[in-house]
C-alpha cells in the first residue's frame, strides 16, 4: 500500500527516522511492536529508517509517512509523493559484528560489508557503537589495513594531473593549532599541489573548516574544488561536502561521544581520507603533551609505526613530526580568533604569534621537501622566504577569492571577561583539554566569535590580578556558563604550590 510523504522539519543528524500514525492504514497497530525499522521504497531507491509512532493527526495522517530531514534528503523525493514500506531486515553484516564482539578476526570481505552497510545508513548508532567498541578491544594489523582500505574505497575519489600531491594533517587535541591555514598558501606559493580537505569541529572549539569559513566559503563541490586547485595550486575546503571516506564521518560522530579514540581507529580515519583525496606525500603533526591526545614518547612511537605501516601499504610517503603539545598554539581559540592569528602570521605582522609562525614554517618546510628539486633540509628556508616576501599572503588571498571571500569582516564576540591569576607566580602548565572545554562553553564553534584569547604562556611570570586569558562570547547564557566554569576549571597552574588560576575580573 502506498503512503504519501510528509516532510518533518526535524534534523535527526545521521539517523533516518520515519514517523507513522498510530492508525496507519498500511500497518496494523500490533505490528508496530514487531520491528523497529522500516525499509522505504521509491522508484527503485530505498532507505532504512528507525520507526517512531505518532498519535497526533496534525503531524502525520493515517495515509502518510513522515520523514525527518536526513531521511527526506537521502530518499530524494518530493513532499506529497508516494512510497511503499516494508519491515527492514537486519543487515547480514551484523553477523560479522557479533563475531568480532566474541573475539573473532574479520577478513577483508567481512569488514567491507560492514563499512558498506554503515555508509548505506543500514546501521543504528547503537550497532555502530557495538562495532567500534569491538574494534577498540582488539584489532589486528591485517584488520586495520582492511578497515582503512574499505573506508577509502567508499565515497568519492579524487585524481590530479600532477605527480606529487601533498597534504598535512594534525591528529588534533591542541587548541588554536591552526597551522594548516598557514602551510597551504606557503606550499601553493612554492608550486606544489595541495588540495586540502579539512573537518569541522566535533568536540573541539574549531576545526580548520570552521576557521577558514570565517574568511571564505568552504562547502565547495568536487568540481569547484578542482577548479580552485587548478587556479591556485591549493585549497582549504570542508571535506564532508566532497564525500571523501564518508564512513569516517559517521564513525567519528558515534565514537566521540563515547570517548573512543584508539590508535588504530585514528590511523584508519586519517589514512582513508588521504587515500581518497589522492595524496602521494603526507606530513603528520603528532603533538605530545600531558593534556594532548598523545601523552608520552612511547605512545608517539607506537602511533608513528602504525601510520608508517598503513602508509606503506597504501603507497603514500609519510613523514611524522613529533611536536610540542604542552600548551595551545597561537593566541586565539575559536574560529574568528584563530583566523585573526593566521592572517597576522601570513601578513608578517610584528605581534603575530611566534609559536604559530615557527611551527607552520617547520611543517611547510617538510611538505616542500616532497619536491624533488628541493634539497633535503632546504624546505624551512624556502618556506620562510615565501612567507617573508609576501608570496604566501598573496597565495592565501587568491585561494580566498577563488573559493568565495566572506563578505563581512569578522569580529570577536562583544561580551568579554578576563580570567586572572589569584596570586603571584610563574605559569607552570596549561591544560589543553580544559581550555578547549571553556571555549566551547563560550559558544565556539557555532558562535564563530566566541572563544578564548590566551594572554600568557608556560614560563611567563604573572602577578595577582593579572589576566591569563580573555573569554569572548556573543550570547549571555554561553558567556555566563564560560565565566562561571572558569572560576572552577583550573586551566592554568602556577609554579607556586597549590596556587591556580581563578576568578573573573
Amino acid at each position: 500500500m502506498m503512503l504519501k510523504i510528509r516532510r518533518i522539519p526535524l534534523d535527526t543528524l545521521r539517523e533516518n527516522v520515519a514517523v507513522l500514525a498510530s492508525n496507519c492504514i498500511a500497518l496494523r497497530p500490533e505490528a508496530f511492536q514487531a520491528f523497529k525499522r522500516l525499509e522505504i521504497h521509491n522508484n527503485g531507491h530505498s532507505i532504512i529508517a528507525s520507526l517512531d509512532i505518532c498519535s497526533d493527526p496534525s503531524m502525520v495522517g493515517p495515509d502518510e509517512i513522515g520523514l525527518t530531514e536526513p531521511a527526506f534528503r537521502r530518499l530524494d523525493v518530493k513532499e506529497g509523493g508516494s512510497v511503499t514500506i516494508a519491515p527492514a531486515r537486519s543487515p547480514q553484516s551484523l553477523d560479522h559484528v557479533r563475531a568480532k564482539i566474541v573475539g573473532e578476526t574479520l577478513d577483508r570481505y567481512q569488514i567491507e560489508s560492514i563499512i558498506h552497510d554503515i555508509v548505506g545508513y543500514r546501521y543504528s548508532d547503537m550497532e555502530i557503537a557495538a562495532f567500534l567498541v569491538a574494534c577498540a578491544g582488539f584489532l589486528t594489523t591485517d584488520e586495520l589495513l582492511h578497515l582503512t582500505f574499505a573506508m577509502a574505497n567508499v565515497g568519492n575519489h579524487m585524481t590530479w594531473n600532477a605527480p606529487v600531491i601533498v597534504d598535512k594533517h594534525c591528529i588534533g587535541g591542541i587548541p588554536g593549532n591552526r597551522t594548516t591555514m598557514v602551510v597551504v598558501p606557503i606550499v601553493a606559493a612554492h608550486g606544489l599541489t595541495m588540495p586540502k580537505t579539512s573537518s569541522r569541529a566535533i568536540t573541539s572549539p574549531a576545526g580548520t573548516a570552521d576557521t577558514m569559513e570565517v574568511l571564505a566559503r568552504v562547502d565547495l563541490s568536487m568540481d569547484e574544488m578542482k577548479s580552485v586547485v587548478e587556479e591556485c595550486k591549493g585549497c582549504l575546503v570542508w571535506g564532508g561536502h566532497v564525500n571523501l571516506s564518508p564512513a569516517d564521518d559517521i564513525l567519528i560522530g558515534v565514537e566521540r561521544p563515547l570517548n573512543l579514540d584508539t590508535r588504530e581507529q585514528m590511523v584508519a580515519s586519517i589514512m582513508s581520507k588521504k587515500k581518497a583525496a589522492g595524496s602521494t606525500h603526507l606530513v603528520i603533526d603528532l603533538p605530545v603533551g600531558p593534556s594532548a591526545k598523545v601523552r608520552d614518547a612511547m605512545e608517539a612511537m607506537r602511533l608513528r609505526k602504525l601510520f608508517e605501516f598503513v602508509a606503506d601499504a597504501m603507497k603514500i610517503h609519510v613523514d611524522i613530526l613529533v611536536t610540542d603539545g604542552a600548551q595551545p598554539i597561537g593566541r586565539g581559540v575559536g574560529p574568528i580568533l584563530e583566523a585573526q592569528d593566521v592572517m597576522a602570521v601570513l601578513a608578517n605582522e610584528p605581534d603575530a604569534p611566534k609559536d604559530l609562525r615557527e611551527k607552520s614554517l617547520h611543517l611547510a618546510g617538510r611538505v616542500i621537501e616532497a619536491d624533488p628539486a628541493v634539497r633535503g633540509g632546504g624546505g624551512y628556508e624556502r618556506a620562510k622566504e615565501l612567507l617573508e616576501s609576501g608570496a604566501a599572503l598573496a597565495s592565501m588571498n587568491r585561494i580566498i577569492d577563488a573559493q568565495g571571500r566572506a563578505p563581512v569582516a569578522p569580529k570577536p564576540g562583544p561580551l568579554t571577561a578576563d580570567i586572572c591569576a589569584n596570586a603571584d607566580g610563574v605559569v607552570a602548565s596549561i591544560d589543553c583539554f580544559r581550555i578547549a572545554q571553556l571555549a566551547r562553553l563560550a559558544g565556539a564553534p557555532l558562535d564563530r566569535g566566541a572563544g578564548l584569547l590566551m594572554l600568557k604562556r608556560i614560563g611567563d611570570r604573572v602577578e595577582a590580578g593579572e589576566p591569563l586569558y580573555r573569554i569572548y562570547s556573543a550570547g549571555e547564557s554561553h558567556f555566563h556558563f564560560a565565566v562561571d566554569a572558569a572560576r572552577e576549571i583550573d586551566g592554568f597552574a602556577l609554579a607556586s604550590p597549590g596556587v591556580k588560576a581563578g576568578g573573573a575580573k
